[in-house]
C-alpha cells in the first residue's frame, strides 16, 4: 500500500477542480451524480442510484416541478445518460456504492456530501479558484463549503478500497449524499435503511476552523439539532394612497415577525440559535404588500432546546399574522439531531493517524457549532450498537464556510485520503 496516497494525489487535485467548476443544489445534483456513479463504477462498486438511494417521501425542501425539470433538462446538455437520469427523475440525486470482499468482517460506512449553495462564487484576482481557472461556471451557485473536497476524498478512497481489495475484509458501503445544506439528503437515506447494519459510521469534514494541514481530529462535539422553516404570509393588496384601509399587509406580519424572532429569550439549558436568512415581500411603492416570505432557521444544543427555539418561533409567527389579519403558512424544509460521535473510536483512530506520513497531529476531540444531517446516519448507527464519528480535516481559511471567497488548501486533500484509509486499512483489513 506504500505510495498510494503520493501516486492519487494529481488525481485527487484534477477531480476537486472538476467538482469545483460545476457546483449544483441540493436534490439538484444529476451532473455531479452522473460523474460519480461513473467513476465508483469503473472503480468496480456496484452502484445505487435514483430509488435505491433514499425514501422519496422522507425528503425535505424539494424544489419545485420547475425548477427540477430546467435542472434534468441541463443535465442532459452535460452529458448525462438519459437512462441514468429517468431514474434520477424528481430530484432523486445521489449515489451509493458498495464493496463486498466476500470475507467475514464489518460493515464499514463513509458518508461525503455532495451539494453546493447558492452563492456567486467571487472573481476576485486573489481567489485561488480564479487564479487557476476553476471557479464555477454555474451563476448563483458555488461549492463555498468543501463538499467539492468531499466527494474527491470519497473518490480517494474508493479507489484505495478498489486497488487493494484483496486484502480487506468485509463490506463497505460510500454514501455520497445530496442535499447536506438546510438538513435534508440524510435523513431520507436513513430511511431507506442504509444505515441498519453498519458497524463502524465514519464521515466529516474540511476546515470548519482554520487549522493547519496535517491536523486531523478523530471526533467532533457541539454539532446542534436544528430544523429549518420556510414561512408564507398571505394579505390583501390595495392601492396604499386612496384605500390604504383595505389592505391587508403581509411585509408588516413579516417584518414584526423578524424583530420579535431575534428577541426569542434563550434558554438556561443550553445553547440556542435563531436566524431569518431570507426575506421577500411587496411589489410596488404604492401597493399594500399581499405576499411576504421568510426563511428561518432554529438551533439548540440538546433536541429540547431546539424544539423550544421552533415553538417560539411558530408561536410568534402566528401573533404577527394575526395583528395584521393576515394567513400564514409555515413549512418544515430542513432538519437535524443533535450529534456526537462514539468516544470509542479516538484511540483507534488516533493509532491509525499516527503512521501516516501527511498527517501531523491529531486531535482527541474538537469543539465545533453549526449542525450536520450526518447526524440522522450517525445516531440511527449508535442505536443499532454500532460505532460513529465525525472527524474534521485541518486547512487555513482565509475566508469563513459559506462566503463568496472560500477556499481550502488542496493539500489537505492527500492528509483526508491518509486519514481514512489508514483507518480501512489498520481496523478493517485481513492483515
Amino acid at each position: 500500500m506504500k505510495g498510494f496516497i503520493e501516486s492519487i494525489t494529481p488525481q485527487l487535485i484534477q477531480w476537486r477542480r472538476d467538482f469545483h467548476q460545476y457546483p449544483e443544489l441540493g436534490f439538484t445534483e444529476y451532473v455531479t451524480s452522473y460523474k460519480l456513479a461513473k467513476e465508483l463504477e469503473r472503480l468496480g462498486f456496484t452502484i445505487h442510484i435514483g430509488k435505491d438511494v433514499m425514501k422519496q417521501e422522507a425528503r425535505l425542501g424539494i424544489p419545485s416541478s420547475k425548477e427540477l425539470q430546467f435542472y434534468e433538462s441541463k443535465a442532459i446538455k452535460h452529458g448525462v445518460e438519459k437512462d441514468i437520469l429517468d431514474r434520477m427523475q424528481g430530484g432523486m440525486t445521489g449515489v451509493i456504492a458498495t464493496w463486498n470482499t466476500g470475507r467475514p468482517g464489518d460493515h464499514v460506512a463513509l458518508r461525503f456530501d455532495i451539494d453546493a449553495l447558492p452563492i456567486q462564487e467571487t472573481r476576485e484576482t486573489s481567489h485561488f479558484p480564479h487564479q487557476q481557472g476553476f471557479t464555477s461556471l454555474n451563476e448563483q451557485v458555488m461549492h463555498a463549503c468543501g463538499h467539492d473536497g468531499h466527494m474527491t476524498i470519497g473518490l480517494g478512497v474508493a479507489s484505495f478500497i478498489s486497488d487493494y481489495h484483496e486484502r480487506l475484509c468485509g463490506k463497505f458501503t460510500l454514501l455520497f449524499q445530496p442535499a447536506e445544506e438546510g438538513g435534508r439528503g440524510a435523513k431520507a437515506i436513513t430511511a431507506n435503511g442504509w444505515l441498519d447494519d453498519v458497524d463502524y459510521f465514519y464521515s466529516g469534514h474540511i476546515g470548519i476552523e482554520s487549522l493547519p494541514v496535517g491536523t486531523v481530529a478523530a471526533t467532533v462535539d457541539g454539532f446542534l439539532a436544528s430544523s429549518k422553516l420556510n414561512v408564507t404570509f398571505k394579505g390583501v393588496s390595495s392601492h396604499a394612497g386612496m384605500k390604504p384601509e383595505l389592505g391587508k399587509n403581509a411585509l408588516l406580519a413579516a417584518s414584526s415577525a423578524v424583530s420579535s424572532l431575534y428577541g426569542i429569550s434563550r434558554h438556561s439549558g443550553g445553547i440556542t440559535r435563531i436566524n431569518v436568512g431570507k426575506m421577500m415581500a411587496g411589489s410596488g411603492r404604492n401597493i399594500i404588500p399581499a405576499d411576504a416570505y421568510l426563511e428561518i432557521e432554529t438551533r439548540g444544543e440538546t433536541e429540547e432546546m431546539n424544539s423550544y427555539m421552533q415553538n417560539e418561533a411558530k408561536r410568534i409567527i402566528k401573533a404577527s399574522a394575526m395583528m395584521q389579519g393576515v394567513e400564514y403558512q409555515i413549512e418544515a424544509v430542513g432538519q437535524t439531531e443533535q450529534l456526537k460521535g462514539s468516544n470509542e473510536l479516538i484511540s483507534s483512530i488516533e493509532i491509525a493517524c499516527d503512521k501516516g506520513k501527511y498527517i501531523e497531529q491529531v486531535w482527541p476531540v474538537a469543539l465545533v457549532s453549526g449542525s450536520e444531517d450526518a447526524s440522522f446516519m450517525m445516531n440511527r448507527v449508535q442505536a443499532n450498537n454500532g460505532l460513529a464519528t465525525y472527524m474534521l480535516f485541518g486547512t487555513p481559511l482565509d475566508f469563513p464556510h459559506h462566503h463568496p471567497s472560500f477556499d481550502f488548501q488542496e493539500d489537505v486533500l492527500p492528509v483526508a485520503v491518509e486519514a481514512l484509509t489508514n483507518i480501512i486499512q489498520t481496523n478493517h483489513s485481513n492483515k
